[in-house]
Protein backbone atom coordinates (compact mmCIF):
# COMPACT_ATOMS: atom_id res chain seq x y z
CA UNK A 1 0.00 0.00 0.00
CA UNK A 2 3.30 2.02 -0.07
CA UNK A 3 2.95 3.19 -3.41
CA UNK A 4 -0.70 4.73 -3.12
CA UNK A 5 0.54 6.72 0.00
CA UNK A 6 2.80 8.11 -2.31
CA UNK A 7 0.08 8.43 -5.21
CA UNK A 8 -1.66 10.57 -2.34
CA UNK A 9 1.68 13.09 -1.18
CA UNK A 10 2.64 13.51 -5.02
CA UNK A 11 -1.57 14.62 -6.48
CA UNK A 12 -0.62 17.64 -3.69
CA UNK A 13 3.12 18.39 -5.37
CA UNK A 14 4.17 17.29 -8.79
CA UNK A 15 6.59 18.50 -11.04
CA UNK A 16 7.27 16.39 -14.51
CA UNK A 17 8.26 17.41 -17.62
CA UNK A 18 5.50 16.35 -20.58
CA UNK A 19 5.88 17.92 -24.49
CA UNK A 20 2.53 17.61 -25.97
CA UNK A 21 1.61 17.60 -29.98
CA UNK A 22 1.33 19.94 -32.70
CA UNK A 23 -0.85 18.53 -34.46
CA UNK A 24 -4.75 20.22 -34.40
CA UNK A 25 -7.56 18.27 -35.14
CA UNK A 26 -11.25 18.45 -33.52
CA UNK A 27 -10.72 15.26 -31.24
CA UNK A 28 -7.16 16.28 -30.14
CA UNK A 29 -8.60 19.74 -29.35
CA UNK A 30 -11.21 18.48 -27.59
CA UNK A 31 -8.72 16.00 -25.77
CA UNK A 32 -7.12 19.48 -24.10
CA UNK A 33 -9.81 19.62 -21.57
CA UNK A 34 -9.89 15.74 -20.57
CA UNK A 35 -8.69 14.56 -17.40
CA UNK A 36 -7.78 11.82 -15.38
CA UNK A 37 -9.76 11.80 -12.07
CA UNK A 38 -7.80 9.80 -9.16
CA UNK A 39 -9.33 10.01 -5.39
CA UNK A 40 -7.59 7.95 -2.57
CA UNK A 41 -9.17 7.42 1.04
CA UNK A 42 -7.11 7.30 4.48
CA UNK A 43 -8.30 6.97 7.62
CA UNK A 44 -6.21 6.95 10.84
CA UNK A 45 -3.45 7.36 8.86
CA UNK A 46 -3.84 4.34 6.48
CA UNK A 47 -5.20 4.03 2.69
CA UNK A 48 -8.78 2.23 2.67
CA UNK A 49 -9.50 3.22 -0.88
CA UNK A 50 -7.83 3.75 -4.38
CA UNK A 51 -9.62 4.84 -7.41
CA UNK A 52 -9.71 6.69 -10.88
CA UNK A 53 -11.51 7.80 -13.74
CA UNK A 54 -11.83 10.28 -16.34
CA UNK A 55 -13.48 14.00 -16.79
CA UNK A 56 -13.83 16.45 -19.06
CA UNK A 57 -13.82 20.59 -18.46
CA UNK A 58 -16.88 21.89 -18.52
CA UNK A 59 -16.14 25.45 -17.57
CA UNK A 60 -12.35 26.28 -16.80
CA UNK A 61 -12.00 25.09 -13.28
CA UNK A 62 -14.60 22.98 -13.42
CA UNK A 63 -14.69 19.10 -14.84
CA UNK A 64 -17.72 16.69 -15.69
CA UNK A 65 -17.26 13.14 -14.07
CA UNK A 66 -19.47 10.00 -13.45
CA UNK A 67 -20.78 10.19 -9.68
CA UNK A 68 -19.59 6.34 -9.24
CA UNK A 69 -15.95 7.97 -9.81
CA UNK A 70 -16.82 9.90 -6.62
CA UNK A 71 -17.37 6.50 -4.39
CA UNK A 72 -14.71 7.06 -2.10
CA UNK A 73 -15.55 10.68 -1.84
CA UNK A 74 -19.45 10.26 -1.02
CA UNK A 75 -18.26 7.28 1.45
CA UNK A 76 -15.46 8.75 2.96
CA UNK A 77 -16.68 12.62 2.34
CA UNK A 78 -13.76 13.97 5.01
CA UNK A 79 -10.78 11.72 4.23
CA UNK A 80 -10.56 11.75 0.41
CA UNK A 81 -8.53 13.33 -1.86
CA UNK A 82 -9.30 14.23 -5.13
CA UNK A 83 -6.92 14.80 -7.89
CA UNK A 84 -7.18 15.92 -11.29
CA UNK A 85 -4.57 15.20 -13.99
CA UNK A 86 -4.69 17.47 -16.93
CA UNK A 87 -4.23 15.50 -20.23
CA UNK A 88 -0.95 18.36 -20.84
CA UNK A 89 1.03 20.64 -18.74
CA UNK A 90 3.54 19.13 -15.59
CA UNK A 91 1.31 19.45 -12.78
CA UNK A 92 -1.74 17.91 -11.17
CA UNK A 93 -4.43 19.43 -8.77
CA UNK A 94 -6.90 19.08 -5.95
CA UNK A 95 -10.38 19.11 -6.38
CA UNK A 96 -13.71 19.13 -4.30
CA UNK A 97 -16.81 17.98 -5.64
CA UNK A 98 -19.74 20.51 -6.04
CA UNK A 99 -22.49 18.96 -7.44
CA UNK A 100 -23.37 15.25 -7.08
CA UNK A 101 -26.20 12.95 -8.90
CA UNK A 102 -26.12 9.42 -7.90
CA UNK A 103 -29.55 8.89 -10.10
CA UNK A 104 -28.08 10.14 -13.05
CA UNK A 105 -24.54 8.98 -12.20
CA UNK A 106 -22.77 12.48 -13.14
CA UNK A 107 -20.91 14.91 -10.56
CA UNK A 108 -19.33 18.00 -10.98
CA UNK A 109 -16.18 19.17 -9.44
CA UNK A 110 -14.02 22.57 -9.09
CA UNK A 111 -10.00 22.72 -8.74
CA UNK A 112 -8.01 25.57 -8.70
CA UNK A 113 -4.58 26.18 -9.95
CA UNK A 114 -4.94 26.49 -13.80
CA UNK A 115 -7.86 26.36 -16.75
CA UNK A 116 -8.65 24.25 -18.74
CA UNK A 117 -10.24 24.50 -22.82
CA UNK A 118 -14.08 23.80 -21.65
CA UNK A 119 -15.92 21.72 -23.99
CA UNK A 120 -19.00 22.23 -25.53
CA UNK A 121 -22.11 20.20 -25.74
CA UNK A 122 -23.84 19.03 -29.01
CA UNK A 123 -27.40 19.13 -28.84
CA UNK A 124 -28.03 18.73 -32.01
CA UNK A 125 -29.57 15.04 -33.45
CA UNK A 126 -26.96 12.03 -33.56
CA UNK A 127 -28.05 9.54 -36.56
CA UNK A 128 -27.75 5.59 -35.88
CA UNK A 129 -24.61 4.53 -37.50
CA UNK A 130 -23.15 8.21 -37.36
CA UNK A 131 -18.95 8.07 -36.56
CA UNK A 132 -18.44 8.64 -32.18
CA UNK A 133 -15.05 8.85 -30.51
CA UNK A 134 -14.59 7.68 -26.85
CA UNK A 135 -11.38 10.15 -24.69
CA UNK A 136 -10.56 8.85 -21.47
CA UNK A 137 -8.08 6.83 -19.51
CA UNK A 138 -8.86 2.89 -19.35
CA UNK A 139 -7.90 1.07 -16.63
CA UNK A 140 -6.53 -1.52 -18.17
CA UNK A 141 -4.19 0.62 -20.02
CA UNK A 142 -2.89 2.32 -16.90
CA UNK A 143 -2.12 -1.62 -16.17
CA UNK A 144 -0.44 -2.81 -18.84
CA UNK A 145 1.42 0.79 -19.38
CA UNK A 146 2.07 2.19 -15.87
CA UNK A 147 5.72 1.94 -14.72
CA UNK A 148 4.94 3.04 -11.05
CA UNK A 149 2.10 5.04 -9.12
CA UNK A 150 3.38 8.08 -10.77
CA UNK A 151 1.99 7.23 -13.96
CA UNK A 152 -1.46 7.27 -12.66
CA UNK A 153 -1.05 11.49 -11.90
CA UNK A 154 1.38 12.02 -14.69
CA UNK A 155 -0.15 14.11 -18.00
CA UNK A 156 -0.72 12.44 -20.46
CA UNK A 157 -2.92 12.38 -23.60
CA UNK A 158 -5.85 10.53 -23.73
CA UNK A 159 -6.64 7.37 -24.90
CA UNK A 160 -9.22 7.81 -28.11
CA UNK A 161 -11.36 4.72 -29.57
CA UNK A 162 -13.82 5.06 -32.58
CA UNK A 163 -17.21 3.32 -32.69
CA UNK A 164 -20.95 4.43 -34.28
CA UNK A 165 -23.84 5.16 -32.14
CA UNK A 166 -26.55 2.47 -31.85
CA UNK A 167 -29.23 4.36 -30.56
CA UNK A 168 -31.00 5.97 -27.35
CA UNK A 169 -32.02 3.33 -24.96
CA UNK A 170 -33.53 3.60 -21.01
CA UNK A 171 -30.82 2.33 -18.18
CA UNK A 172 -32.15 2.34 -15.04
CA UNK A 173 -34.66 5.39 -15.97
CA UNK A 174 -32.13 7.16 -17.28
CA UNK A 175 -31.72 8.28 -20.71
CA UNK A 176 -27.92 6.49 -22.23
CA UNK A 177 -26.30 6.47 -25.64
CA UNK A 178 -25.37 3.06 -26.89
CA UNK A 179 -22.43 2.99 -29.05
CA UNK A 180 -19.74 0.65 -30.10
CA UNK A 181 -16.40 2.90 -29.39
CA UNK A 182 -14.42 0.62 -27.24
CA UNK A 183 -14.45 1.67 -23.30
CA UNK A 184 -13.25 -0.06 -19.80
CA UNK A 185 -12.89 0.66 -16.14
CA UNK A 186 -11.01 4.24 -16.16
CA UNK A 187 -12.95 5.87 -19.05
CA UNK A 188 -16.31 5.91 -16.47
CA UNK A 189 -16.63 10.36 -16.82
CA UNK A 190 -14.45 10.59 -20.03
CA UNK A 191 -16.61 12.25 -23.04
CA UNK A 192 -18.41 10.16 -26.15
CA UNK A 193 -17.42 12.89 -29.39
CA UNK A 194 -19.08 13.44 -32.37
CA UNK A 195 -16.74 13.59 -35.55
CA UNK A 196 -16.16 17.19 -34.83
CA UNK A 197 -15.36 16.69 -31.36
CA UNK A 198 -17.99 17.65 -29.26
CA UNK A 199 -20.01 16.16 -26.31
CA UNK A 200 -22.41 14.00 -26.93
CA UNK A 201 -22.29 12.47 -23.20
CA UNK A 202 -20.58 10.85 -20.72
CA UNK A 203 -19.23 7.27 -21.05
CA UNK A 204 -20.58 5.61 -17.65
CA UNK A 205 -20.88 1.68 -18.08
CA UNK A 206 -20.73 -1.25 -20.80
CA UNK A 207 -22.14 -4.81 -21.61
CA UNK A 208 -20.22 -7.43 -20.95
CA UNK A 209 -19.38 -9.80 -23.57
CA UNK A 210 -19.73 -13.31 -23.47
CA UNK A 211 -19.86 -16.10 -25.54
CA UNK A 212 -18.34 -14.06 -28.39
CA UNK A 213 -21.57 -11.57 -28.08
CA UNK A 214 -20.29 -8.04 -28.59
CA UNK A 215 -19.24 -5.45 -26.30
CA UNK A 216 -21.40 -1.92 -25.89
CA UNK A 217 -20.94 1.10 -24.20
CA UNK A 218 -23.52 3.39 -22.64
CA UNK A 219 -22.57 7.11 -22.11
CA UNK A 220 -25.23 9.28 -19.97
CA UNK A 221 -26.81 11.44 -22.68
CA UNK A 222 -26.71 15.05 -23.86
CA UNK A 223 -30.16 15.80 -22.19
CA UNK A 224 -29.38 14.28 -18.90
CA UNK A 225 -26.03 15.98 -18.53
CA UNK A 226 -27.52 19.32 -19.83
CA UNK A 227 -30.51 18.75 -16.74
CA UNK A 228 -27.76 18.38 -14.39
CA UNK A 229 -25.91 21.35 -15.43
CA UNK A 230 -28.79 23.72 -15.09
CA UNK A 231 -29.63 22.09 -11.46
CA UNK A 232 -26.14 22.74 -10.95
CA UNK A 233 -26.15 26.49 -11.68
CA UNK A 234 -23.38 25.78 -14.40
CA UNK A 235 -23.41 27.45 -17.46
CA UNK A 236 -21.84 25.78 -20.53
CA UNK A 237 -21.26 25.90 -24.03
CA UNK A 238 -23.96 24.40 -26.71
CA UNK A 239 -23.90 24.16 -30.44
CA UNK A 240 -26.45 22.47 -32.74
CA UNK A 241 -24.63 22.98 -35.98
CA UNK A 242 -24.17 19.36 -37.83
CA UNK A 243 -20.82 18.21 -38.18
CA UNK A 244 -19.19 18.64 -41.57
CA UNK A 245 -15.68 18.05 -43.09
CA UNK A 246 -13.18 20.88 -42.23
CA UNK A 247 -11.59 19.95 -45.97
CA UNK A 248 -15.08 19.99 -47.71
CA UNK A 249 -15.88 22.84 -46.21
CA UNK A 250 -12.87 24.70 -47.33
CA UNK A 251 -13.53 23.48 -51.31
CA UNK A 252 -17.14 24.54 -51.18
CA UNK A 253 -16.02 27.81 -49.36
CA UNK A 254 -13.32 28.44 -52.25
CA UNK A 255 -15.75 28.32 -54.90
CA UNK A 256 -18.28 30.84 -52.90
CA UNK A 257 -16.06 33.00 -52.61
CA UNK A 258 -15.23 33.14 -56.21
CA UNK A 259 -18.59 33.27 -56.94
CA UNK A 260 -18.96 36.21 -53.83
CA UNK A 261 -15.77 37.99 -55.92
CA UNK A 262 -17.38 37.23 -59.30
CA UNK A 263 -20.79 38.94 -58.06
CA UNK A 264 -19.21 41.98 -56.58
CA UNK A 265 -17.23 42.76 -59.70
CA UNK A 266 -20.53 42.72 -61.58
CA UNK A 267 -22.38 44.56 -59.13
CA UNK A 268 -19.42 46.94 -59.06
CA UNK A 269 -19.23 46.88 -63.01
CA UNK A 270 -23.24 47.67 -62.89
CA UNK A 271 -22.76 50.25 -60.35
CA UNK A 272 -19.88 52.12 -61.99
CA UNK A 273 -22.17 51.79 -65.12
CA UNK A 274 -25.13 53.03 -63.38
CA UNK A 275 -23.56 55.82 -61.81
CA UNK A 276 -21.12 56.91 -65.24
CA UNK A 277 -24.85 56.97 -66.73
CA UNK A 278 -26.25 59.01 -64.28
CA UNK A 279 -23.38 61.48 -64.37
CA UNK A 280 -23.70 61.59 -68.11
CA UNK A 281 -27.63 62.69 -67.73
CA UNK A 282 -26.59 65.26 -64.92
CA UNK A 283 -23.56 66.49 -66.76
CA UNK A 284 -26.15 67.03 -70.35
CA UNK A 285 -28.72 68.47 -68.35
CA UNK A 286 -26.05 71.03 -66.97
CA UNK A 287 -24.42 71.82 -70.44
CA UNK A 288 -28.37 72.35 -71.51
CA UNK A 289 -29.37 74.62 -69.25
CA UNK A 290 -25.69 76.77 -69.41
CA UNK A 291 -26.40 76.69 -73.06
CA UNK A 292 -30.31 78.12 -72.60
CA UNK A 293 -28.93 80.58 -70.14
CA UNK A 294 -26.25 81.82 -72.66
CA UNK A 295 -28.73 82.31 -75.42
CA UNK A 296 -31.05 83.98 -72.98
CA UNK A 297 -28.30 86.30 -71.92
CA UNK A 298 -27.61 87.19 -75.69
CA UNK A 299 -31.01 87.58 -76.60
CA UNK A 300 -31.49 90.00 -74.05
CA UNK A 301 -28.56 92.04 -74.99
CA UNK A 302 -29.90 91.82 -78.88
CA UNK A 303 -33.24 93.61 -77.67
CA UNK A 304 -31.60 95.78 -75.56
CA UNK A 305 -29.55 96.98 -78.55
CA UNK A 306 -32.37 97.22 -80.99
CA UNK A 307 -34.09 99.67 -77.99
CA UNK A 308 -30.99 101.81 -77.94
CA UNK A 309 -31.22 102.17 -81.25
CA UNK A 310 -34.78 102.69 -82.61
CA UNK A 311 -34.49 105.51 -79.46
CA UNK A 312 -31.42 106.86 -81.06
CA UNK A 313 -33.40 107.23 -84.45
CA UNK A 314 -36.35 107.98 -82.92
CA UNK A 315 -34.12 111.22 -81.41
CA UNK A 316 -33.18 112.61 -84.71
CA UNK A 317 -36.45 112.82 -85.68
CA UNK A 318 -37.50 114.79 -82.56
CA UNK A 319 -34.87 116.80 -83.17
CA UNK A 320 -36.24 117.92 -87.02
CA UNK A 321 -39.75 118.64 -85.23
CA UNK A 322 -38.56 121.13 -83.42
CA UNK A 323 -39.04 118.92 -79.96
CA UNK A 324 -35.44 118.99 -78.96
CA UNK A 325 -36.07 117.84 -75.20
CA UNK A 326 -37.58 115.26 -76.09
CA UNK A 327 -34.97 114.61 -78.48
CA UNK A 328 -32.39 114.92 -75.58
CA UNK A 329 -34.20 112.42 -73.27
CA UNK A 330 -34.96 110.26 -76.23
CA UNK A 331 -31.21 109.96 -77.48
CA UNK A 332 -29.51 109.29 -73.78
CA UNK A 333 -32.01 106.42 -72.98
CA UNK A 334 -30.96 105.11 -76.81
CA UNK A 335 -27.47 105.40 -75.86
CA UNK A 336 -28.03 103.96 -72.23
CA UNK A 337 -29.98 100.82 -73.92
CA UNK A 338 -26.88 100.41 -76.33
CA UNK A 339 -24.19 100.23 -73.39
CA UNK A 340 -26.87 98.41 -71.50
CA UNK A 341 -26.48 95.67 -74.64
CA UNK A 342 -23.03 96.01 -74.82
CA UNK A 343 -22.30 95.34 -71.50
CA UNK A 344 -24.71 92.36 -70.92
CA UNK A 345 -23.10 90.72 -74.39
CA UNK A 346 -19.70 91.30 -72.88
CA UNK A 347 -20.52 89.57 -69.34
CA UNK A 348 -22.61 86.93 -71.01
CA UNK A 349 -22.08 83.35 -69.34
CA UNK A 350 -19.11 81.36 -71.33
CA UNK A 351 -21.76 78.28 -71.82
CA UNK A 352 -19.51 75.65 -69.48
CA UNK A 353 -21.97 73.97 -66.70
CA UNK A 354 -21.85 74.46 -63.41
CA UNK A 355 -21.58 70.60 -61.85
CA UNK A 356 -24.61 69.66 -59.54
CA UNK A 357 -23.79 69.45 -55.65
CA UNK A 358 -25.26 65.78 -55.69
CA UNK A 359 -23.74 64.64 -59.05
CA UNK A 360 -23.17 60.70 -58.54
CA UNK A 361 -20.01 59.99 -57.77
CA UNK A 362 -18.00 57.47 -59.09
CA UNK A 363 -17.57 53.90 -57.93
CA UNK A 364 -14.37 52.95 -55.71
CA UNK A 365 -11.64 50.17 -57.14
CA UNK A 366 -11.81 47.09 -54.81
CA UNK A 367 -9.31 46.60 -52.41
CA UNK A 368 -8.36 50.41 -51.58
CA UNK A 369 -6.86 51.79 -48.44
CA UNK A 370 -10.32 53.46 -47.88
CA UNK A 371 -12.76 53.63 -44.53
CA UNK A 372 -15.94 52.10 -44.77
CA UNK A 373 -16.94 52.57 -41.39
CA UNK A 374 -18.89 50.92 -39.06
CA UNK A 375 -20.10 47.21 -40.13
CA UNK A 376 -22.04 44.48 -38.70
CA UNK A 377 -21.12 41.22 -39.46
CA UNK A 378 -23.70 38.07 -39.93
CA UNK A 379 -22.60 34.27 -39.96
CA UNK A 380 -23.23 32.67 -43.17
CA UNK A 381 -23.79 29.43 -42.03
CA UNK A 382 -24.08 27.99 -45.39
CA UNK A 383 -20.20 29.05 -45.68
CA UNK A 384 -18.46 28.11 -42.28
CA UNK A 385 -17.85 25.26 -40.32
CA UNK A 386 -18.70 25.61 -36.48
CA UNK A 387 -17.64 23.25 -33.97
CA UNK A 388 -17.33 24.19 -30.68
CA UNK A 389 -17.94 28.35 -30.82
CA UNK A 390 -20.80 30.15 -29.86
CA UNK A 391 -21.88 32.64 -32.40
CA UNK A 392 -22.94 35.86 -32.80
CA UNK A 393 -23.09 38.98 -34.93
CA UNK A 394 -19.66 40.84 -35.17
CA UNK A 395 -19.08 44.62 -35.08
CA UNK A 396 -16.25 45.94 -36.87
CA UNK A 397 -15.36 49.84 -37.98
CA UNK A 398 -13.40 49.77 -40.43
CA UNK A 399 -11.18 52.47 -40.87
CA UNK A 400 -8.58 53.80 -43.45
CA UNK A 401 -5.23 51.75 -44.36
CA UNK A 402 -6.65 48.50 -42.71
CA UNK A 403 -7.60 49.91 -39.08
CA UNK A 404 -9.86 47.76 -37.53
CA UNK A 405 -11.87 49.20 -34.32
CA UNK A 406 -9.62 52.15 -33.95
CA UNK A 407 -7.10 49.90 -32.63
CA UNK A 408 -6.16 46.55 -34.84
CA UNK A 409 -3.82 46.75 -37.65
CA UNK A 410 -4.46 44.65 -40.88
CA UNK A 411 -1.95 43.76 -43.39
CA UNK A 412 -3.02 43.37 -46.97
CA UNK A 413 -2.41 40.04 -48.38
CA UNK A 414 -3.24 40.84 -51.90
CA UNK A 415 -6.80 42.21 -52.31
CA UNK A 416 -7.88 40.96 -48.40
CA UNK A 417 -6.55 42.60 -45.03
CA UNK A 418 -5.50 40.01 -42.54
CA UNK A 419 -4.21 39.76 -39.09
CA UNK A 420 -3.46 36.48 -37.10
CA UNK A 421 -4.67 36.65 -33.02
CA UNK A 422 -2.46 35.18 -30.65
CA UNK A 423 -3.86 35.57 -27.16
CA UNK A 424 -2.13 34.86 -23.98
CA UNK A 425 -4.35 33.31 -22.03
CA UNK A 426 -6.33 30.81 -24.32
CA UNK A 427 -5.27 27.64 -26.86
CA UNK A 428 -6.67 28.82 -29.99
CA UNK A 429 -5.08 31.05 -33.22
CA UNK A 430 -7.46 32.80 -34.73
CA UNK A 431 -6.44 34.01 -38.77
CA UNK A 432 -8.83 37.38 -39.31
CA UNK A 433 -9.39 38.45 -42.78
CA UNK A 434 -11.56 40.92 -44.39
CA UNK A 435 -12.05 41.64 -47.94
CA UNK A 436 -13.24 45.16 -48.80
CA UNK A 437 -14.16 43.91 -52.22
CA UNK A 438 -17.22 41.13 -51.35
CA UNK A 439 -17.74 42.78 -47.16
CA UNK A 440 -16.61 39.35 -46.05
CA UNK A 441 -15.31 39.15 -42.76
CA UNK A 442 -13.79 35.66 -41.84
CA UNK A 443 -11.90 34.15 -38.73
CA UNK A 444 -10.17 31.45 -39.03
CA UNK A 445 -9.31 29.18 -35.82
CA UNK A 446 -6.81 26.70 -34.76
CA UNK A 447 -7.20 25.16 -31.64
CA UNK A 448 -3.71 23.75 -30.65
CA UNK A 449 -1.95 22.03 -27.54
CA UNK A 450 -0.09 23.76 -25.08
CA UNK A 451 3.19 22.87 -26.86
CA UNK A 452 1.80 24.10 -30.05
CA UNK A 453 0.94 27.47 -28.53
CA UNK A 454 4.44 28.11 -27.14
CA UNK A 455 5.84 27.68 -30.44
CA UNK A 456 2.99 30.06 -31.73
CA UNK A 457 3.74 32.77 -29.47
CA UNK A 458 7.64 32.36 -29.37
CA UNK A 459 7.20 33.02 -33.33
CA UNK A 460 4.66 35.96 -32.79
CA UNK A 461 7.09 38.09 -30.44
CA UNK A 462 6.05 41.68 -29.38
CA UNK A 463 3.13 42.96 -31.91
CA UNK A 464 1.93 46.83 -32.22
CA UNK A 465 -1.02 47.34 -30.60
CA UNK A 466 -2.49 50.44 -32.41
CA UNK A 467 -2.97 51.78 -35.32
CA UNK A 468 -0.66 54.44 -36.93
CA UNK A 469 2.58 52.48 -35.69
CA UNK A 470 4.49 53.37 -39.07
CA UNK A 471 5.39 51.51 -42.31
CA UNK A 472 8.31 50.17 -40.96
CA UNK A 473 6.36 48.70 -37.89
CA UNK A 474 3.59 47.18 -40.41
CA UNK A 475 6.79 45.47 -42.06
CA UNK A 476 7.62 44.04 -39.19
CA UNK A 477 4.08 42.30 -38.05
CA UNK A 478 3.72 41.30 -41.56
CA UNK A 479 7.16 39.35 -40.97
CA UNK A 480 5.50 38.57 -37.33
CA UNK A 481 2.17 36.81 -38.77
CA UNK A 482 4.55 34.94 -41.48
CA UNK A 483 6.23 33.23 -38.75
CA UNK A 484 3.35 32.34 -37.28
CA UNK A 485 2.00 30.77 -40.20
CA UNK A 486 4.69 29.08 -40.53
CA UNK A 487 3.86 27.33 -37.23
CA UNK A 488 0.28 26.30 -37.82
CA UNK A 489 -0.92 23.12 -38.76
CA UNK A 490 -2.06 22.73 -42.58
CA UNK A 491 -5.84 22.73 -41.69
CA UNK A 492 -8.22 24.59 -39.27
CA UNK A 493 -10.85 23.33 -36.95
CA UNK A 494 -13.04 26.38 -37.35
CA UNK A 495 -13.85 28.84 -40.09
CA UNK A 496 -16.31 31.02 -39.76
CA UNK A 497 -17.47 33.50 -42.28
CA UNK A 498 -19.39 36.53 -42.24
CA UNK A 499 -21.50 39.41 -44.56
CA UNK A 500 -20.65 42.49 -43.49
CA UNK A 501 -22.79 45.51 -44.56
CA UNK A 502 -23.42 49.06 -42.92
CA UNK A 503 -24.42 49.42 -39.55
CA UNK A 504 -27.28 51.76 -40.49
CA UNK A 505 -28.68 49.75 -43.02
Amino acid sequence: MMWVVRLAWALVALAVGWSGSARADDIAAAGRGVVRVVTIAAVDGEVVGFGHGSGVAIAPNRVLTNAHVMELADRYPDNVVIGIVPSEGDKSYQGKVIAYDSQRDLALIEFAGTKLPPATLYTGPAGDGEGVVALGYPGNVDLATARSAADYIRPMSPVRSEGVFSGRRALSGVEVLLHTASIARGNSGGPLLDRCGRVLGINSAITRGEEGDSTFGFAIADSEVAAFLREAGQPYASVGTPCTSIEQRLRDDSEADAEARAEAATARRDAATRAAMAREEALAKARNEAERTRENVMAIAGVLLVMGALAIGGAGLAESRGRRRAAIWTAAGGVVAVLAAVVVFVLRPSGDPTLPADLPAAVAEPGSAAALGKLVCVLQPERSRVTVSLIGDVSLDWGRGGCANGRTPFVPTGSRWERIIVPDDEQTVSVRGFDPATRTYTDTRYFLGAGAMDTVRKAAGKEPAACGVGQAALEALAGQQAAVRATLPPLPNEKLVYRCQSAGK
